[in-house]
Formats: structure tokens, C-alpha cells, sequence
């Protein structure tokens, strides 16, 4: 297949590696000092178990029009990254291109065939301006959640962590041919790729500790499993994910495995910083809308109270403004006493764990 990978950061360099390798007619789209590397070596992949590193020799360019139209787009990158590249997307559609949208958090297309009075909505804080959806349309989606942990440790190197899951599914649950194509292609690149009839209560699934972990962790300066082995904070994730299931629910979502179980699958990763604690610690932008601010407008939607996701959605959007603002000197970890505020403890604790 006719492959661009949009971004060849963590994910997209490990996809469209694995992919190459697998013998896929690769073109990243990319720019900078990673369409350097790539050009000149080729992607470097450090295997999980320590092994040789493996050369993935595939095409890079920064012109979207020269790359020509694919059989498959795959989207790999931050959701609040995505506006800024979708009008040149486009140029590389044929007529029966897809895409493969790997972002995290609630997608813009969400509604699209969801069903009931909320089908169609648009989705405003993810995609305010609906720039996005014009230019992808929903139709041309096949939903994805990605399950793997990697990291690029320079331009064009990257090394894998854990994981090989990227489940797949249409977004009205059809097993259709383009389902079975990608399904097939990640498989034979080494990776597990089910289809699935509801892809979207996999994207939840997946979200509820990224809404809460994530945000937490980026305030407290603190890893997964202090913020699961320390009361408050523990306290506060099982408050959020509370309020995300009952909006969820609401959305006729269910979930496969119990709060307990996922906040427990959390603490035995253990001393891992989430993807927007090293964003903030690195002095970019961290992703918000999609993990957290689009929970916020769900529950709104369905008219389910949100306090606690609300309470932390401000608290994180003011450290990213103070990010923003003063760059790379960054915010302070919460204050005892806000913590102690936001899981409803009386008197604030002592200290606040960090990593």
C-alpha cells in the first residue's frame, strides 16, 4: 500500500518504521531537522528488548503535493497539532484514500454516524473553526487507538517502549474492506490490530486515564504511580473518571473493565512521566482539549456535572498559559492546599509526592 505517515514523531516515526520494514510504500511528511535525518539515514528504530537497531529506508518530504495521492493517510500527531496541517491534506487523497486518525482524546469526528439527537455535532474544542473537518472528512476516517509507548530520542531515532496494540474500527461499527486492508497491513508490520464494532468505547477506554493521569501528573510534577499511591491524588483520579463514566454512559458507552482495575493498571507502570508532564517540563504546549476540555464540553452536551474535570481543566489551562508566557521556566507543582480542595479533604496534606 501507499502510505504517508503525517509526522514522524514517537508514534508516527514507530508506525511508519514498522511499517516500511514490513515492505509498505512509506512517505513521511515531515520538516525540519527530522526530514534531514530521515533523507539522509533513513529511520532508526531502538527495539524494546535492547536488540540491533533496524534501518527503515522511506521516502520524506515536507511538500504534500509531491508526495502525491495514497491508498492510506495516517495522522500522527497531537490533536492540537492537526488544524495547522489539514488544509494541505487533502493533496494527498485519491479517490478511495482514507485516513487513520491516531490522536489521542476525543476526536473532532465523534458524532459523525454516532445516532441519536447529538449525531453530527460538531465537536468546538477540538475543532473550533470546523477547519479540520472540512478538510478530513469524516467519511474518509477509520478510527484508531494507540496503545504502544515509544519516544524519539533524536531526529529520525526512535525507541520503542511497549505495546504493538492499534486497534481499528469504522466509525458505524461496518467491517468494511478498508478495515480489513489496514488490519491486515499493521499485522504483518508486527503489530495487533483488531477490528473493532466500537471503536468508540475503545477511544473512552483509553481516555479515562489519560484525563485524569495526565493533567494530574503535569500539575504535580509527579508519575503514575504517586499519584495512585498517594491518597488525595488517587482520590481525585477516581472523582474525575467517576464523572467521565457517567457522562459516557450518557453516550451509551460501556466500559470493559472497572474504575479500580484502571486506576490499579496504572500504578503498575510505575515511576512513568505522562506524555503532557514531559510536554510541560520540555516547554511545549500540552494537549488539553482533546484529553480533558472535550469531557468538559461532553458533559455539558449531555448535561452531566463534571466538577472535579472542570476544576483540573482550569487549573492545567493556566499552566500551559504560564508555559506559554514564560517558556521553558514553567509552572510549580499544585499547592497541598488545592489539592486538598479538589478531592475535599478539610485540612490540605503535608507534602505532595513528586517523581
Amino acid at each position: 500500500m501507499k502510505i504517508a505517515i503525517i509526522g514522524a514523531g514517537a508514534i508516527g516515526g514507530y508506525v511508519g518504521a514498522k511499517l516500511a520494514l514490513a515492505g509498505e510504500d512509506v512517505t513521511f511528511i515531515v520538516r525540519g531537522a527530522n526530514l534531514e535525518a530521515i533523507r539522509a539515514n533513513g529511520v532508526r528504530l531502538l527495539p524494546s528488548d535492547g536488540g540491533e537497531p533496524l534501518v527503515a529506508r522511506a521516502r520524506a518530504t515536507d511538500d504534500y503535493a509531491a508526495a502525491g495521492a495514497q491508498d492510506m493517510v495516517i495522522l500522527a500527531m497531537k490533536a492540537h497539532q492537526v488544524e495547522a496541517v489539514a488544509p494541505q491534506v487533502p493533496r494527498l487523497f485519491g479517490p478511495d484514500t482514507f485516513v487513520v486518525t491516531m490522536q489521542n482524546g476525543i476526536p473532532y469526528w465523534y458524532f459523525h454516524r454516532h445516532g441519536g439527537e447529538l449525531a453530527g455535532s460538531p465537536v468546538r474544542s477540538v475543532d473550533p473553526e470546523g477547519i479540520v473537518g472540512r478538510h478530513i472528512p469524516a467519511e474518509r476516517v477509520l478510527g484508531c487507538v494507540v496503545y504502544p509507548a515509544s519516544e524519539l530520542v533524536a531526529p529520525g531515532v526512535i525507541r520503542h517502549i511497549e505495546g504493538t496494540r492499534f486497534p481499528v474500527g469504522e466509525l458505524d461499527g461496518a467491517t468494511s474492506e478498508r478495515a480489513k486492508r489496514t488490519s491486515e497491513c499493521f499485522t504483518k508490520a508486527g503489530f495487533k490490530s483488531p477490528i473493532l464494532e466500537d471503536i468508540r468505547s475503545e477511544i473512552w477506554l483509553k481516555l479515562w486515564g489519560n484525563l485524569t493521569f495526565n493533567p494530574i501528573s503535569a500539575l504535580t510534577r509527579s508519575t503514575l504511580v504517586d499519584i495512585c499511591q498517594y491518597g488525595p491524588t488517587r482520590a481525585l483520579a477516581a472523582s474525575m473518571m467517576s464523572e467521565a463514566q457517567a457522562v459516557a454512559e450518557k453516550l451509551g458507552i460501556r466500559f470493559r473493565v472497572g474504575l479500580d482495575q484502571r486506576i490499579a493498571g496504572a500504578e503498575k507502570v510505575g515511576k512513568h512521566k505522562t506524555s503532557m508532564l514531559q510536554d510541560v517540563e520540555a516547554g511545549r504546549p500540552p494537549e488539553i482539549a482533546a484529553l480533558v476540555g472535550s469531557v468538559v464540553e461532553l458533559g455539558r452536551l449531555t448535561g452531566t456535572p463534571t466538577p472535579h474535570i472542570e476544576a483540573v481543566h482550569a487549573l492545567v489551562n493556566l499552566l500551559a498559559r504560564e508555559c506559554t508566557v514564560c517558556g521553558a521556566t514553567l509552572a510549580q507543582p499544585a499547592a497541598p492546599a488545592a489539592i486538598a480542595r479538589l478531592t475535599g479533604q478539610t485540612r490540605a496534606p503535608s507534602a505532595v509526592l513528586h517523581a
